[in-house]
């Protein structure tokens, strides 16, 4: 049929019809944001491959850095391109705060693979207003096992502090976040209380007093890639480092590394929608999905990090879940981050941090 001879209404249902397939093809397309590397082939794998051969939804991966410069950028400019963000929580915290990102209904999330609600399955602080954190990452207490050999090995965070049974240099990130937490836990404070101490003037004093015991044999580091070549170069005898980097040195390079999971500072990681995203009901799906209990738990097949479901445990190697910082054995004194108390006091105590630095 020509479109001269085309009536009224058939015009009329003929564009319906194209609005219609042009709305589904655009719901076929996710474009799905993340860090790159290892962490994201992870996800490509336990949730991108799994959920396009279910729905057929194709999933376009993409880089990016970290922050929410890029979301702001898009949603000011009501050009959102983006449907699907890997966030660290502390800018989960602030893009939701700031309305950067759409919210997320908890009650979408589907019960465990044992049944159990997911109000109950998530670890605390999983669940967030506007994304739900699948992950998490733990900086924790490392060493060389070879620093030590014939020697009293240290196997708790107090350990840090002790030099004289454990002598040597340490290697810690240069910021207050986790430092000033761990002062306080290895000098007596109770973890449940560690934040109220730490918003006291005689509390911040006696973080940093116990910082202040070990100062001079500190090693300061920035990236990632510095507390597992430190340790391998016997430059200190023990470091705080991410969990993963610590895994990755043990398992690839067979460096004799071990972890202490006593009282690791856990971080969590996880997935949220920039408002305004064109394809907001299929990046919830999506949501929906890849928290799920089987996902979480074929995401550590790729990557040390822990899955947030305690339903996953179950699904998991024993050989690979004794790598993993969620692993009932290991977070038994998990200390996790608290990202909204540290959204309030982050600048005066990064200005504080970084005075006492000089001193």
């Amino acid at each position: 049929m020509s479109r001269k001879t085309m009536t009224p209404l058939t015009l009329l249902v003929s564009g319906m019809l194209l609005g219609t397939i042009n709305a589904a093809s655009a719901s076929e397309k996710l474009t799905v944001v993340s860090w790159g590397g290892a962490f994201t082939k992870s996800q490509v794998e336990a949730y991108h491959k799994p959920y396009t051969a279910k729905t057929g939804v194709e999933l376009v991966s993409e880089d990016f850095s970290g922050g929410l410069a890029e979301i702001k950028a898009q949603v000011e400019a009501n050009n959102v391109r983006w449907d699907l963000v890997s966030l660290d929580k502390p800018d989960i915290v602030r893009g939701c705060a700031e309305g950067l990102l759409e919210p997320v209904d908890p009650s979408i999330l589907p019960a465990g693979a044992d049944g159990t609600p997911a109000a109950e399955d998530f670890i605390p602080g999983a669940i967030h207003e506007c994304a739900v954190n699948t992950i998490v990452v733990s900086t924790v207490l490392a060493i060389n096992e070879d620093a030590f050999k014939g020697k009293s090995v240290p196997s708790k965070l107090t350990d840090l502090f002790d030099l004289e049974n454990y002598p040597g240099r340490r290697a810690l990130q240069k910021m207050p976040q986790g430092n000033l937490e761990w002062a306080l836990i290895a000098d007596g404070v109770k973890p449940e209380q560690v934040y109220e101490t730490l918003e006291t003037t005689e509390g911040r004093a006696r973080a940093f007093a116990k910082l202040d015991s070990i100062k001079p044999h500190v090693v300061w580091w920035t990236t990632g890639a510095q507390p597992p070549q430190m340790l391998a170069d016997k430059e200190v005898t023990m470091a705080s480092a991410f969990n993963g980097r610590i895994h990755s040195a043990t398992e690839e390079e067979g460096q004799p590394f071990k972890i202490i999971w006593d009282h690791q500072l856990g971080y969590m990681n996880g997935w949220a929608i920039p408002k305004g995203s064109p394809n907001l009901e299929q990046a919830l799906d999506f949501i929906k999905f890849s928290s799920g209990t089987k996902p979480l738990a074929d995401q550590a097949k790729y990557v040390a990090y822990g899955p947030t479901r305690k339903s996953s445990s179950a699904q998991i190697s024993p050989k690979i879940l004794a790598s993993l910082p969620t692993a009932p054995n290991n977070f038994q004194t998990a200390f996790l981050i608290d990202d909204e108390w540290w959204s309030d006091y982050a600048d005066e105590l990064n200005e504080e941090f970084n005075t006492w630095l000089l001193n």
